[in-house]
């Protein structure tokens, strides 16, 4: 009889989550995380706090990249935190930042750590490489 550790429970639902929002269930996947969920933003000095920050972003990120394929590279967890390394590939189709829709491909890489409480997902680091993703729908420099 094989028995499922806490970090093999919280590695499977990170990867629930990380199906539900690349098929669009926005509403499930936030009912993964904690009520009082933290996210550690870069560019934010300080944490933001709630499911409705999570909600907001993951929403701007469908709204631009609709098609959003989440490819897990590699996972690992000790004691109540899991990190991932993740690329993300999509096609640019929606408004994103000051970018307007330019129908590119895109790809760009994510480390992320997650700390579990429970059955829930509390709180995230995420360090996306938001320059290599901007720089690939940026307009192309006029010659």
């Amino acid at each position: 009889m094989t028995t499922t550790t806490a970090v093999e429970k919280n590695m499977a639902l990170l990867r629930t989550a990380y199906q539900l929002v690349e098929s669009g269930d926005i509403d499930a996947a936030e009912q993964l995380l904690s009520e009082d969920f933290i996210a550690n933003v870069p560019g934010c000095p300080d944490p933001l706090h709630g499911r409705e920050i999570w909600r907001m972003g993951t929403l701007m990120m469908k709204d631009a990249f609709p098609d959003l394929k989440i490819d897990v590279q590699d996972m690992f967890g000790v004691g109540d935190k899991v990190t991932v390394l993740v690329n993300f590939q999509a096609t640019h189709q929606g408004a994103f930042q000051q970018f307007e829709a330019t129908g590119r491909q895109v790809s760009y890489r994510s480390v992320e750590v997650y700390r579990f409480e429970g059955d829930r997902i509390a709180e995230e680091w995420v360090a996306p490489d938001l320059l290599s993703l901007m720089q690939q729908i940026s307009p192309a420099p006029a010659h």
